[in-house]
């Protein structure tokens, strides 16, 4: 049995007007008059298609809708009403019964955004969309072939094996029904494993040959079950004989010939400017519907979605008149709602546009009757099942836009995206202004872990474990303070390059400053602490400004803990916020504590959690969180923590939150536990830290009466009155300047490393407060200061002097000094006295 249904009359309007939109001229015209392929059938179709050239063996031509979202840009209110009119047309098909127990199933990449639009139309049914990118640690419930598509597989991963056991109808939809091979495909896979009585389907256009018109109806009673068919418009393609072999001639043809911006990256960089957006997107609603999205994945977005329009509309650029949100392949329903809510933001000043890249090879031509007129190509950047490869923006060059809005998953956040071929750089060489804004992947848990402890202990304050009041931050450690754990720094390094021991294995014994030491501590803050309370001013702003109005700071242990108990100090002198304030342990080459973020997301929205550290380096850090918190999301589900440090002081380049790029002395660098509390730095070893408990660490009770923490605090603090003012300008310079990470600092120690023949950027320390690390806890081979450097180094030469280490000046050094460990190390290496020799 079929029904065939047509939108409402304003949606066809509007696909019309598109249509019109060159004096007349039909989108599909340039192709129709070359190959003869023709549309017959309802008098909509030529406003909701138009046509263009496959670049794929299997099909000559592509239907291009009109109102899809896919690509050609469209208003999002066009596009979600078309899904949402034909969700409400299948509920009337239906009945309120039947569609309270529908499920809706879409078909990536094309109609994920769709099947969304329908399920919401419908009602409370739940949805979900089939996927071509695998997903570690979740089982497959399904699969099936799209035979005449570029990407074949399509995988079924719902979260809940039951959501598609169940008995009601399932409506199936697709952007158009061509051959009824796909649904056909996938009705057989999924009835074999859930029979079931009722099956809708759904598609704009029905475009199906008279010779497979009655197939549906056959193979519904072949199995034994009802399938109807609604869809916005009727007709059928019109192929002349050898049409693949003239559109394959055609298209070679005109790609000989293919000029930017269709051809590949442009040597000169980019245009326009690059920016991110940080939204708010909910705690616990997906993304989409590649594992499953329930009537309350729902209520949730829907509260969600008018704060996040509001932060994209108030990043826009002033004057911006025409502005493109731009999907990611699959990735189409969460762009689509975010510019529809925009759209409705902004108002009638403000034309908002909405289509997503795609992995479709289409042929672009720059003619009024050709449906793709400019394409932009880059590289695959989610890391992809089947390899790397291309991917494609359709109708963005030469669109007028003022400003582009690329929304991708956090999946495919990736260095590739940020490449200088990648697609904000793409989009950038043609539109003034690109905003970038990621929306959290999400990632099913696994089942329920019966070993793992229901509850994690509550944080460590002060006074029992550090000298910080208990207010100022909760360290999320166990305590081991009775254990041994220290040893002579010669025998931890020689275990530690042999590849004998990890570095977080044992402590270093804690050094104890000479008093000439201490008196440079002192004068090193006096001289500082303005520019230190700037610094931390600066960096506070913008983290209230772009990640949360009330973020939650995670210190990463223990240098970052200083810093983000001044930027708690700061929230509260300057805008009255008590905001919550814990440290973390992390680990090179280990990772972050697992059990910390576990309790973390019990306890907090990790969409509000921001991670502090004292400053960059090279960026191994900033790199080993991310790589980490992308391992968590996929062990456990849990999505939502942003992997930007906020720092004080960024010399590396390696983040786009800080108060500073400058390489200067911050003296919390210059002293271990007795400027961060009397805590050791923090340890992971096996026969101590079990897989529930975690990182540990040792308090230094016995250094009391050497304690500088609260000097250090006070110090600085006592400063905010005086840079008030400088600090809003400061912020207010950062947040309107480009700050993306050119990871300068990475290369420069990559250069330093071959240039001294270490060979091991692990032994290359960069910047001030790592030198002085090199200094206190390792085995120093030799310092390269940079030429002319003064008193930010008066602590560093003390320290070389006392441990017999060069100092040699560099010019044109890209750090004030750069410390090098002892490469090659063994007790051998070292003179007599135990002092480090040269190689």
């Amino acid at each position: 049995m079929t029904e065939r249904a047509h939108a409402e009359g304003h949606a066809d309007k509007d696909a019309a007007e598109h249509a019109d939109r060159h004096a007349g001229v039909w989108s599909g015209s340039w192709v129709a008059e070359r190959l003869g392929v023709g549309l017959t059938g309802d008098e909509a179709l030529t406003g909701l298609l138009g046509l263009a050239l496959r670049r794929n063996p299997k099909r000559a031509h592509l239907l291009v809708s009109n109102v899809l979202g896919k690509h050609v840009p469209q208003s999002p209110g066009v596009v979600y009403g078309h899904g949402v009119a034909l969700g409400r047309r299948v509920r009337d098909l239906l009945g309120a019964e039947e569609a309270a127990r529908a499920v809706v199933l879409g078909y990536a990449e094309t109609a994920t955004g769709l099947g969304h639009s329908v399920a919401d139309g419908l009602g409370p049914a739940p949805y979900l969309h089939s996927t071509r990118r695998p997903v570690a640690g979740v089982a497959r419930a399904g699969g099936f072939e799209e035979s005449h598509s570029h990407a074949t597989s399509h995988l079924l991963l719902p979260e809940d094996p039951a959501l598609l056991a169940g008995d009601g109808p399932l409506v199936l939809v697709d952007d158009e029904f061509s051959t009824g091979n796909t649904v056909l495909n996938t009705v057989r896979a999924l009835h074999e494993r859930y029979p079931r009585k009722r099956y809708v389907v759904v598609a704009l256009v029905d475009m199906r040959s008279p010779a497979d018109a009655g197939r549906l109806d056959d193979f519904a009673r072949e199995i034994g079950a009802r399938v109807d068919l609604v869809t916005t418009a009727s007709g059928t393609v019109r192929l002349p004989p050898g049409v693949l072999e003239k559109g394959q001639e055609l298209v070679a043809r005109h790609e000989a010939t293919a000029t930017e911006p269709t051809g590949p990256a442009p040597a000169a960089p980019p245009a326009g400017s690059v920016e991110r957006v940080r939204l708010r997107w909910p705690h616990h609603v997906p993304d989409g519907g590649r594992h499953g999205f329930t009537a309350a994945h729902r209520a949730g977005l829907e509260a969600a979605l008018p704060a996040m329009a509001a932060q994209i509309a108030e990043a826009l650029p002033a004057g911006a008149r025409r502005v493109l949100v731009l999907g990611f392949e699959e990735l189409m329903y969460a762009p689509l709602r975010l510019a529809h809510a925009l759209e409705q933001t902004v108002g009638a000043d403000v034309d908002v546009r909405y289509s997503t890249t795609t992995r479709s090879p289409v042929l672009a031509v720059d003619d009024p009757g050709y449906a793709i007129r400019t394409r932009l190509v880059f590289p695959a950047h989610d890391d992809p099942a089947d390899g790397p490869g291309e991917r494609y923006a359709y109708n963005v060059a030469g669109g007028g836009f003022d400003a582009v809005v690329a929304v991708v998953d956090s999946a495919a956040d990736t260095p590739a995206l940020h490449a200088p071929d990648g697609l904000p750089a793409r989009l950038a060489a043609h539109v003034p202004h690109v905003l970038l804004a990621v929306v959290p992947s999400y990632v099913p848990r696994p089942p329920h872990d019966t070993e793992r402890p229901s509850m994690l202990p509550e944080p460590l304050r002060g006074p029992d474990f550090s000298s910080y009041a208990p207010d100022e931050v909760g360290w999320l450690l166990q305590d081991l303070s009775d254990v041994t754990l220290e040893a002579p720094t010669e025998e931890r390094e020689e275990a530690i390059q042999s590849g004998g021991a990890h570095y977080a294995e044992s402590l270093p014994v804690e050094y104890q400053p000479s008093e000439q030491y201490q008196d440079l501590f002192h004068a090193a803050l006096e001289t500082s602490a303005a520019r230190l309370a700037r610094a931390v001013g600066a960096v506070t702003e913008i983290v209230l400004a772009e990640r949360s109005p009330r973020p939650v700071l995670v210190s990463l242990a223990r240098a970052g803990t200083p810093v983000g108990v001044l930027m708690r100090r700061w929230a509260q002198f300057r805008h009255g916020l008590d905001l919550p304030h814990y440290a973390v342990s992390i680990v090179r080459g280990r990772g972050i504590d697992a059990n910390a973020l576990r309790w973390l997301a019990d306890h907090h929205d990790p969409a509000d959690v921001v991670f502090v550290d004292g400053w960059t380096g090279k960026g191994a850090i900033t790199r080993e969180l991310a790589a980490a918190l992308r391992a968590f999301e996929a062990t456990d589900g849990i999505t939502g923590f942003d992997p930007e440090i906020a720092v004080l002081a960024d010399p590396g380049s390696c983040v786009r939150t800080y108060g500073t790029r400058d390489d200067f002395l911050i003296p919390s660098a210059c002293l271990n536990s007795t400027v961060s509390g009397l805590i050791s730095r923090t340890v992971l070893r096996a026969d101590m830290v079990g897989p529930h408990d975690f990182h540990g660490a040792k308090f230094y009770r016995e250094l009391a009466a050497a304690d500088l923490s609260p000097d250090f605090l006070d110090a600085v603090s006592a400063r905010f009155p005086d840079v008030t003012d400088t600090v809003d300008a400061q912020a207010k310079d950062l947040l309107s300047a480009d700050r993306t990470p050119t990871w300068e600092g990475w290369a420069a120690v990559e250069r330093i490393s071959e240039e001294y023949g270490i060979h091991d950027v692990n032994l290359v320390k960069p910047g001030v407060g790592e030198t002085t690390r090199v200094m206190l806890r390792r085995v120093p081979w030799k310092v390269l200061a940079r030429t002319g450097v003064g008193a930010d180094l008066d602590h560093v030469r003390l320290l070389a002097e006392q441990r017999g280490v060069p100092v040699e000046e560099v010019a044109d050094l890209p750090y004030t000094c750069v410390g090098l460990i002892h490469p090659q190390y063994t007790r051998g290496a070292t003179g007599a006295d135990g002092k480090a020799v040269t190689l």
